[in-house]
């Protein structure tokens, strides 16, 4: 599976690790039909595992891989790192701070970014729309930096990062479906926009393998900038989320086991 996967073009295998990481997302939005609205304690759970999915990832995929292309480049290791991870952060940031976005759970009156007349449904699907894209573009770079054959980074670790994100998707599609139905919508359009929200990571997948194969030498920043772009998303979103209410217990112990699961995959597989 891995040999023939590995004899498709890096753009190509970029676009269909994403479009799986998109359909799981479109998987946990179909939860809309069989319920209106989830557990809070399970949704917590869900989140903190995502989140401790992605601070796996951001290192293990991304950092790691980063720092040994300093080295094979004769340039200080970190340097490429540290510009590109806080580049990505800024970026992030810049982005949250312009597009009008509504975390799941809060009310209408608390939307960040300029103000805007878009309904509710509107900026829920943004907010999540902002947190797909780093994803989608982590995927795509890591593609592009097993095609040169960096140390730390392989296909089998790439395809591990895709599997990793695919899995918290999963809680991302029922963050934006189940909210959307409790707003009053019908549940086919609930998870037509729960699904939708994900769409941006096949293009920032094709993005980010397109730039790094084009040029080599952004690899590493390219890698650095999506690892600080899935940092900023954890902290300023995933985090807060999964320890709202009376769940911060079940939420942290749900980002130690999804870091685990995600060190597993990337250490194991790739």
């Amino acid at each position: 599976m891995v040999e023939l996967f590995g004899n498709i073009n890096p753009i190509w295998q970029a676009l269909l690790a994403t479009l799986f990481t998109w359909g799981v997302t479109a998987l946990g939005a179909a939860a809309v039909f069989l319920a209106k609205k989830i557990s809070e304690k399970i949704l917590s759970m869900m989140l903190g595992f995502a989140a401790g999915v992605m601070i796996a990832a951001s290192f293990w995929s991304l950092l790691a891989p980063a720092l040994e292309m300093g080295r094979e480049l004769g340039i200080t290791p970190w340097v490429p790192a540290l510009v590109g991870f806080l580049l990505g952060g800024v970026f992030l940031r810049l982005i949250d701070f312009l597009l009008p976005h509504l975390h799941p759970g809060f009310q209408a009156d608390k939307a960040e970014g300029l103000k805007t007349g878009w309904k509710q449904t509107t900026l829920l699907i943004m907010a999540i729309t902002i947190h797909n894209f780093p994803e989608g573009l982590a995927v795509g770079v890591a593609f592009g930096a097993a095609y040169y054959g960096i140390p730390g980074a392989t296909l089998t670790g790439a395809l591990a990062l895709a599997l990793g994100i695919g899995i918290q998707n999963f809680p991302e599609g029922m963050a934006v479906s189940l909210p959307l139905r409790g707003l009053g919508l019908s549940r086919f359009k609930s998870f037509l926009y729960g699904q939708a929200s994900a769409l941006v990571e096949p293009m920032a997948g094709v993005l980010g393998a397109a730039t790094v194969l084009l040029a080599r030498p952004l690899l590493p920043y390219a890698l650095s900038f999506a690892s600080g772009a899935m940092i900023f998303v954890v902290v300023e979103e995933l985090i807060p989320e999964s320890q709202k209410g009376e769940n911060s217990d079940i939420a942290t112990m749900g980002a130690l086991l999804g870091f685990a699961i995600m060190m597993l995959l990337d250490v194991a597989l790739g």
